[in-house]
């Protein structure tokens, strides 16, 4: 029975609520419901309901969907289903079916997994490859020899194999683009004009992002033929879980604030702190380990392998605190506000477009005037490194309590995307940004950051887009007459973190991984000595460690507890003392064995009677 389709090829409304009750009804593999099922995937999100109907009838499909509404799924379960369909018809089939480009390494792992998890009951029927983990050239060509079904890749990882005639696309048979409106602005344009040349004709092609943009057109032009335009409302209710607060203080407070947010628990659960650059990355870090405040380092100077095993731990809940460098986000918006505007009326035929596709809420459409006076004119150089890292779009952090915005953003398309990492699923969540006033900026030198300047201006548009979404963001109110008692012990710990003690814990970084490193491995054990050296360097600390900050004496705490210290969420959570309030059974024990050793009369661990010095001539003692 054909379903019934609009002017735009889009399925009736009616159409689509009948397809969207459960997995069941896509009529989907058994082994992919059975895996589905495992993963406790219980029904289709809207993206999935609409888009996998349209993927089975051999559609190409431009969909937009925010980040956490299933994307990822909606593309890959029709790409399973086809190659399971194709091995069922032709059991010695093999080829590379179906290359998905994503714009970051840390993405490229998380699709590669989880076309894992999707294909777990499928035997070897379905394999998949990351050309982005850290392996030699030779391995990948050794993976890429032997046809696995699908290729998950950068496209600069892409272009290299192809150009090698290590990755064969003769008998490619779909393409998928993740996060389609970051990948040209992170870099990639010329690999991706390398790659329509490659790709043959008639392949299937899914343009996935979570909006639409100029870069979205160009890609849209260059690989798709006529495809469906997915355009899906938000719900209303959605992002209503996060609750939003803002903060105004002077730079060196945003130190202050975060110190006794963290050592007095005013935050429960896990938490992504977002800064400016890798070097704020280090300062925080080594601040806050001063106050055994234990947090970990997420940036672009890190292998990949070290930035995805941090985000699985996190979700696994081994850490708590991820202080995180959203540079990338930055850099992207630059490249794009470098290029030259699209006029207007270009810009409005290109969204009519979209519009007419399916109605929907514009409201998450970004004009470039919004962001753009925060823009430097000039346009940084991206490393490859930088290139393949992007922590705030697209990357699956679970059950994040609060985001932490330490520097505001400098778009409010980036500050959108930072505190979407939490309130995801229907759950509840906090955003809290530190803002600095135009009179405050640049009055601490040594914690200021250019950015910092253009705060206030960029904090009215973020004002005006949330409200336009119907969310509203909140002053909290730290009761700074409390938190002064804390301040000289921030003062303290902030002037050990030096400019030398942030180089040299990045450069600590390096080495850890030079030990780590597999392809160093035979080059160590061949060379001990060199080895030895690296692991003598040992572990870096700031400056001056003091013990005594770890701890929080009783008279520094709020006379109300720690709902004192602030009226932002408007509940005391009451106060729990640093301190055991009982009496030290193992001093009084100490004290009341005191004199019970050796050494006569004094008793144990007493002075020693020195029997020379107590000898009496008379005899009488």
């Amino acid at each position: 029975m054909k379903r019934k389709l609009d002017a735009n090829n889009v399925p009736s409304p009616e159409d689509s609520a009948g397809k969207s009750s459960s997995f069941e009804t896509l009529k989907l593999d058994p082994r992919l419901l059975q895996a589905l099922t495992q993963q406790k995937f219980t029904k289709p999100t809207p993206i999935q309901a609409e888009a996998i109907p349209l993927a089975l009838d051999g559609k190409d499909v431009l969909a937009r969907a925010k980040t956490g509404s299933g994307k990822t799924a909606a593309y890959l379960l029709p790409v399973l289903q086809s190659i399971l369909q194709q091995k069922m018809n032709n059991p010695t089939h093999k080829s590379i079916s179906a290359l998905i480009l994503v714009p970051t390494r840390e993405l490229a792992e998380q699709v590669h997994r989880t076309a894992i998890l999707f294909s777990a009951f499928s035997g070897k029927d379905v394999r998949s490859v990351n050309l982005t983990q850290k392996v030699s050239d030779a391995v990948q060509r050794s993976l890429l020899a032997d046809l696995p079904d699908i290729v998950v890749s950068t496209p600069a990882r892409a272009v290299t194999n192809v150009n090698s005639s290590a990755l064969s696309l003769e008998r490619l048979t779909h393409l998928v683009i993740d996060e389609a409106d970051l990948v040209l602005s992170y870099g990639y344009e010329e690999d991706m004009q390398s790659l329509a040349k490659a790709v043959p004709r008639g392949v299937q092609t899914f343009l996935m992002s979570a909006t639409f943009t100029s870069e979205v057109d160009t890609l849209k032009g260059l690989f798709c033929r006529n495809p469906v335009v997915l355009k899906l409302e938000e719900k209303e209710d959605e992002g209503a879980g996060i609750s939003q607060f803002v903060v105004r203080c002077a730079e060196d407070e945003k130190f202050l604030l975060t110190y006794v947010i963290f050592k007095l628990q005013l935050v429960k659960g896990k938490c992504i702190i977002f800064v400016g650059d890798v070097d704020r990355c280090y300062r925080l870090k080594l601040f806050l380990e001063q106050f055994g405040i234990r947090s970990c380092v997420l940036n672009s100077e890190l292998p990949v392998n070290s930035r995805i095993h941090v985000v699985q731990e996190f979700n696994k809940g081994v850490y708590d605190i991820i202080i995180a460098a959203d540079d990338q986000e930055v850099l992207g918006e630059l490249r794009k506000n470098s290029k030259k505007q699209p006029r207007k009326s270009d810009q409005s035929s290109r969204d009519s477009e979209y519009d007419g596709a399916q109605p929907s809420n514009n409201n998450d459409q970004y004009s470039s005037e919004d962001d753009a006076e925060t823009q430097p004119s000039k346009r940084p150089k991206k490393s490859a490194k930088e290139k393949d890292y992007g922590i705030s779009r697209g990357i699956d952090f679970q059950n994040v309590a609060c985001v932490l915005n330490f520097d505001l953003p400098t778009t409010s398309k980036s500050y959108t995307h930072r505190i979407g990492r939490t309130g995801r699923a229907g759950k509840s969540g906090m955003a809290l940004s530190f803002v600095i006033p135009s009179d405050q900026f640049g009055k601490h030198k040594p914690t200021s950051i250019p950015s910092a300047k253009h705060d206030e201006a960029m904090l009215s548009k973020i004002i005006k887009r949330q409200g336009k979404l119907g969310r509203e963001v909140k002053p909290y109110h730290f009761d700074m007459k409390q938190v002064d008692a804390f301040r000289y012990r921030m003062s303290d710990a902030l002037r050990a973190v030096t400019r030398v003690a942030v180089q040299e814990a990045r450069a600590r970084e390096i080495r850890q991984e030079l030990v780590k490193s597999e392809k160093l491995k035979r080059h160590f054990e061949e060379n001990p000595e060199e080895l030895r050296e690296l692991r003598h360097d040992g572990e870096l600390r700031a400056a001056r460690v003091q013990a005594h900050l770890k701890h929080v004496p009783d008279y520094l705490m709020p006379t109300k507890g720690r709902g004192g210290l602030s009226s932002g969420t408007g509940a005391d959570v009451g106060f729990v003392g640093f301190k055991k309030t009982h009496e030290n059974r193992i001093r009084k024990a100490r004290e009341k064995n005191r004199g019970r050793g050796r050494g006569g009369k004094a008793g144990r661990g007493g002075k020693r009677v020195d029997p020379l010095k107590s000898f009496n001539s008379g005899g009488k003692h």
